[in-house]
């Protein structure tokens, strides 16, 4: 991160835009992981010992033959690689680039064990998708049509791999998104620097290429929309409308200015067309631990935040952010502090302080001791966790999601559900890409009688 100061802004108290100049924000904001060039994909292939049984397959919620990918860009057929990965995973671009690789298939890679150094399976699935999707044409093609419809709920990853998947089977695809752009999370709520260029945008864009779908948008289930209207209307309905409510801090003082959800900052943040404009608080502190907080706290300091602090009430080990990105976080000049609780925040109409007590797992669960702490904030960022708002009354709720059983089939009869709205889901794009695509293959079976096609 640029830690020039060349603008008043740069350390003003409170929250104000324009701490950083535009050259400093475009230099903080390039692509975190450039892609490989073609002499490094090979290379980097090259590392692969295209394994038997290989634990990196079983470690991808999406089983994508990696071995069999990685050969073929090894032997010069980038374009057959992309295939392979689109078959199994048809944002495979989107996660090369988001996936937790170091938790999944890269940690699972016997060249992690041996070497300490896995093969960079993810820049390689990049390499691959990039270089097909930049191509004029899609490469998939619909069956002849089935004379079915079915009704998709949501445009986030489950919802997106479901349709592409029930598009390709011959259905007609009718895609009822409540927000004005399609993506879900991958569009409103990663890191910019994850997915630039409008990449997010760019991926549906192309996978819409197959044809066959249609996509509504500002048609939110239950004030646009509802399950019975729309299985009155088609023969098979999907939900995947992720998470809409956010958890509270349930701390006295949280309904001060400038104490926000951290959804909110990263999507405005991603729809932002000047960074410049975006108001940001020199000491800023993001409550949670998961993946949501570190791209909270580490955008806020590449916006020019002074001091970014992330306090999560239980251990480092427990934190949900990967061992990479707490890496990258501590890197990017982020705090982070364990085992403590918010209590209160403190301030006269803003926040300016946030107490915490320290914390420690007992026989019950977690206890909040009497030795406090207060830090400074001029904004206060809620990154613990996201809930089901509005689920209809006929569905059966698990643990406050949708309660599925199999590929998705929900409690109704003729609907099924996936994503982050689902129970059982680990909150990750690539398991909600997987639980789309299975659930459409268990549509298409339900109704065709064709045998289902779910790996494994």
């Amino acid at each position: 991160m640029s830690q020039a100061i060349q603008n008043p802004a740069r350390l003003a108290s409170g929250v104000v835009p324009g701490r950083l100049t535009p050259d400093q924000l475009a230099a903080n904001f390039v692509d975190v992981a450039p892609p490989l060039d073609r002499h490094e994909a090979r290379v980097a292939a090259d590392r692969c010992y295209f394994c038997h049984d290989a634990p990196c397959i079983t470690a991808c919620p999406t089983s994508i033959d990696i071995p069999l990918f990685i050969r073929q860009i090894a032997t010069g057929t980038p374009d057959a690689a992309a295939m392979t990965i689109f078959h199994a995973n048809i944002l495979g671009g989107m996660c090369a680039r988001v996936c937790p690789t170091e938790q999944l298939c890269e940690g699972a890679c016997v060249r992690m064990e041996a070497e300490g150094q896995p093969v960079e399976i993810g820049a390689l699935q990049r390499y691959a998708t990039d270089g097909l999707m930049a191509q004029d044409a899609h490469p998939f093609r619909r069956a002849a049509p089935t004379g079915k419809r079915v009704a998709v709920v949501g445009a986030g990853p489950a919802g997106l791999a479901a349709a592409h998947r029930l598009a390709a089977k011959g259905h007609e695809v009718s895609i009822y998104e409540a927000r004005p752009k399609p993506g879900g999370l991958n569009e409103y709520g990663i890191a910019s620097y994850k997915a630039v260029d409008g990449f997010a945008q760019a991926e549906v864009d192309w996978l819409m290429g197959i044809g066959g779908i249609t996509l509504r948008h500002d048609q939110a289930l239950g004030r646009d929309i509802t399950i019975a209207a729309l299985q009155a209307d088609y023969d098979a309905v999907f939900l995947g409308m992720g998470l809409g409510g956010v958890n509270a801090l349930r701390a006295e003082g949280e309904d001060r200015r400038h104490v926000l959800d951290a959804v909110s900052f990263i999507r405005d943040l991603r729809q932002a067309s000047d960074l410049g404009t975006l108001p940001v608080g020199r000491d800023v502190v993001v409550i949670g631990g998961g993946m949501t907080a570190v791209d909270a706290a580490v955008q806020a300091r590449l916006l020019g935040a002074e001091n970014v602090s992330i306090v999560y009430r239980r251990g480092q080990d427990r934190m949900g952010a990967s061992r990479h990105e707490q890496d990258h976080a501590t890197a990017s000049g982020v705090r982070i502090i364990c085992n403590a609780a918010p209590v209160a925040v403190h301030g006269n109409g803003a926040v300016t302080e946030v107490e915490f007590a320290y914390t420690t797992d007992g026989p019950d669960g977690l206890v909040l001791t009497e030795d406090r702490f207060r830090l400074r904030a001029d904004q206060v960022f809620r990154a613990i966790g996201q809930r089901l708002d509005g689920a209809p009354d006929a569905l059966t709720l698990e643990g406050g999601k949708i309660a599925v059983s199999g590929p998705g089939r929900t409690t109704l009869d003729g609907v099924w559900a996936g994503g982050d709205c689902a129970a059982g889901g680990d909150d990750l794009t690539v398991t909600a890409v997987a639980e789309g695509r299975d659930a459409a293959e268990d549509i298409d079976a339900r109704l065709t009688g064709r045998p289902s096609e779910i790996p494994g």
